[in-house]
């Protein structure tokens, strides 16, 4: 399967470090002055990061990249030095990824290569706080009695992957496009973000269809003639993939709707 993946110019990239900042995945590291992708397999390939590099040294490359081959990664990476080879085991320890680690560890042993202690404490520049583990502040509402609150949800089904882009209540609508976590973190979510709105849910780091995604919210924006745009994400960085693949859609359809952004945090307050 053929899909969008970074390239890094190694000659025009300056070693700035702008571009690890703006990668939603946390899939870049500058690593002896260098920017470096550690692995395909953290790559959405949505370019966020191609914006903060002030030397052109990124682009989006299409190219095999499924199914993911973590033997074929560490031929390129076991190329790269140690320090890389460091970085890209501890980038797959930090995301659970036990499976490709371990065959990445087998590819080092067969090459009579070191394994470097990718267990250390002092943690990487990189380090993808969407997968970190946290306990949540619980939020009170200020009342010893529940509320009954009533539900807004004016459309089915939410999911993009699902939704018909002739469906005719997305004429003329205002729409509320959410990651899947916002609704759960923000307990007034109904109220304060869906109400008259028509709710489009995803997932822009763990959904595998992000293309598909572009182009279907591209038709929608063509043929519905839609009103206002607003979006609801989490703070962690991956969430914000979300407002990229909606400015593509708006690019591809050549339609200009101003997004009101909204930013949810881990405590389930507006920030």
């Amino acid at each position: 399967m053929k899909r969008d993946v970074i390239r890094i110019n190694q000659e025009k990239c300056n070693g700035c470090g702008l571009c690890v900042t703006g990668c939603p995945e946390g899939a870049l590291q500058v690593i002896d002055g260098k920017a470096h992708l550690i692995s395909d397999l953290f790559c959405d390939g949505l370019g966020a990061c191609i914006g903060d590099c002030p030397e052109g040294a990124i682009e989006i490359e299409r190219r095999e990249a499924e199914p993911y081959d973590e033997s074929r990664v560490m031929e390129n990476i076991t190329k790269a030095g140690p320090n890389v080879i460091k970085a890209h085991l501890k980038h797959l320890h930090e995301h659970g990824e036990t499976k490709y680690l371990e065959e990445a560890i087998n590819v080092l042993k067969e090459k009579n290569l070191e394994v470097p202690d990718y267990e250390e404490d002092a943690p990487l520049a990189c380090g993808c706080p969407g997968s970190a583990m946290q306990v949540p502040e619980p939020q009170s509402g200020g009342s010893e009695s529940p509320q009954i609150l009533s539900a807004e949800l004016g459309n089915w089904p939410v999911q993009l992957q699902l939704l018909n882009p002739n469906a005719p209540y997305l004429k003329n609508a205002d729409l509320l496009i959410a990651a899947d976590c916002a609704p759960f973190a923000y307990a007034n979510f109904h109220q304060r973000f869906l109400k008259d709105k028509i709710l489009i849910i995803f997932c822009p780091k763990l959904d595998h269809t992000i293309d598909q995604y572009v182009e279907k919210l591209s038709e929608i924006f063509t043929k519905q003639d839609i009103k206002s745009i607003s979006i609801v994400h989490m703070e962690v960085p991956c969430c914000s993939g979300i407002e990229v693949i909606v400015k593509r859609a708006l690019e591809k359809a050549q339609k200009n709707i101003i997004i009101k952004d909204y930013t949810i945090s881990i405590n389930g307050e507006i920030m």
